[in-house]
């Protein structure tokens, strides 16, 4: 069990959290032709906004009820109607998301009552669902508010019927958690296709932003009407409860999917629903994997990591590196969940950036994986950083990097080793160049001697 140690500072000295209203438009973002609505100020959604281009170098269709000096004072009930009547009368979206901030939930709106107010008012705009969701950015972080809008979702649009459990007997559901990315989703559906089974996944982030959740595929009959639903990542517990009492559908939970273990386990699980054999692919697949353990072995092997994610992915990640032989010195969530007490980690801090750098200094990390906020800080440290989480605003391709899997997890190795591989050459490097140096007398800058090589004839 890891010691979990609590904030100890007023403030975040270099913020790590992605806000909860950023992960609630995201898990809204990943139903097809769906808008999310943030009840706030402009500026609040403009930040969001800028982080989710950044990130998917696509367009983000991110709305705003533009609340005001006036309006955060005086209320700002109008603002919310009036922003659902347009959007949905011009826009005629699948479905409007509706996510709280620190504003509107400082100001104490009911957001729920507001949802009431404009079916009363607009009975002609009834056909879209709208998805009312409290996530406050003060509190919680980007992998809670995500989780808290699968919640909605999944309250609004299943209704109960267990009746039909098991009529589409080669459906399967997934609950994708915060901590794939589009790659890993695109992955998992591969793996699931390869059984003869047919995949409907919620959210679907997969094809940047595009979505694969046809109004033909997600209605509460046919979610209801499968026959096992996969849930990937801790976080969406009481989303899994939910569906499973509405509609009685069998469940498979895991909180990872990276390592041989736990995807050995999936395809365990996926042979026994479909009746099929392992595909000869992804038998060959984990034998490539099993190499390449075997290679990167010992460059990983005893390597001290530092690694700072929300509680789903920072599990994921120091689990990985747990099964190579790996320690995990320095870990840090954003916010506090139960996964974190079950860390292959001694002890795991609730903090920022800060103290990841400090933890890191204190247990000699060699190699940080973190978000793109983490740069500055592996610059500091003289580590290498696996950039990994959200965002990833300063690379191109974040959400093409694929983790999960027999495939994702070697890549994800190889990435690993070729970090720490060079940084044994800078060492190296460095090591000569002190060994070999010239110190002139005049005290002019230092340089090695250009050594021959050995090959020069």
């Amino acid at each position: 069990m890891a010691q979990i140690i609590r904030r100890d500072k007023a403030l975040a000295v270099n913020p790590l959290k992605v806000s909860q209203p950023v992960g609630a438009s995201l898990a809204f973002l990943g139903i097809r032709n769906a808008i999310p609505m943030m009840h706030g100020s402009q500026g609040c959604t403009a930040f969001a906004k800028v982080f989710l281009v950044r990130h998917f170098r696509e367009p983000i269709p991110l709305q705003t009820s533009a609340m005001d000096h006036g309006s955060a004072v005086m209320g700002a009930d109008d603002n919310v109607l009036e922003g659902l009547a347009g959007i949905i009368g011009k826009r005629k979206p699948a479905l409007v998301g509706l996510p709280t901030t620190g504003l509107s939930e400082t100001q104490g709106t009911d957001i729920h009552r507001l949802v009431r107010e404009f079916r009363a008012q607009h009975p002609e705009l009834s056909a879209t669902p709208v998805i009312a969701v409290n996530t406050p950015d003060y509190s919680g972080c980007l992998e809670s508010g995500y989780a808290l809008a699968v919640e909605a979702m999944l309250d609004t649009l299943v209704t109960e019927d267990r009746s039909r459990v098991g009529r589409r007997p080669r459906q399967v559901n997934v609950l994708a958690g915060s901590l794939l990315t589009a790659a890993d989703i695109e992955q998992l559906k591969e793996l699931i296709e390869a059984f003869g089974l047919t995949p409907v996944v919620l959210p679907d982030l997969a094809d940047a932003l595009d979505g694969h959740l046809t109004d033909a595929q997600f209605t509460p009959f046919s979610v209801g009407e499968a026959a096992l639903t996969l849930v990937i990542g801790r976080s969406l517990g009481k989303a899994a409860d939910i569906l499973a009492a509405r509609t009685g559908v069998p469940e498979r939970r895991f909180d990872s999917l990276m390592g041989l273990q736990h995807v050995d386990a999936l395809v365990d699980c996926l042979r026994q629903l479909s009746g099929q054999p392992v595909p000869a692919s992804l038998e060959r697949q984990r034998a490539q994997l099993q190499d390449c353990m075997v290679d990167t072995h010992f460059m990983l092997g005893y390597a001290r990591y530092a690694i700072a994610a929300d509680p789903d992915l920072l599990f994921a990640l120091a689990d990985l590196v747990a099964s190579m032989g790996g320690e995990t010195v320095a870990a840090v969530a954003p916010a506090q969940a139960p996964i974190l007490a079950e860390l292959a980690s001694a002890q795991v801090k609730i903090g920022d950036l800060q103290d990841l750098e400090k933890l890191a200094v204190d247990g000699h990390a060699q190699l940080l994986l973190a978000n793109s906020h983490a740069a500055q800080s592996a610059e500091r440290l003289d580590i290498p950083l696996q950039r990994a989480g959200w965002p990833l605003y300063d690379r191109i391709g974040g959400q093409m990097q694929l983790w999960i899997g027999y495939r994702g997890t070697r890549q994800t190795l190889c990435n690993l080793a070729n970090l720490m591989l060079g940084e044994i050459h800078k060492h190296e490097v460095q090591a000569y160049r002190s060994i070999y140096a010239v110190r002139p007398a005049d005290g002019s800058p230092t340089h090695a001697p250009q050594v021959p090589s050995p090959c020069a004839t």
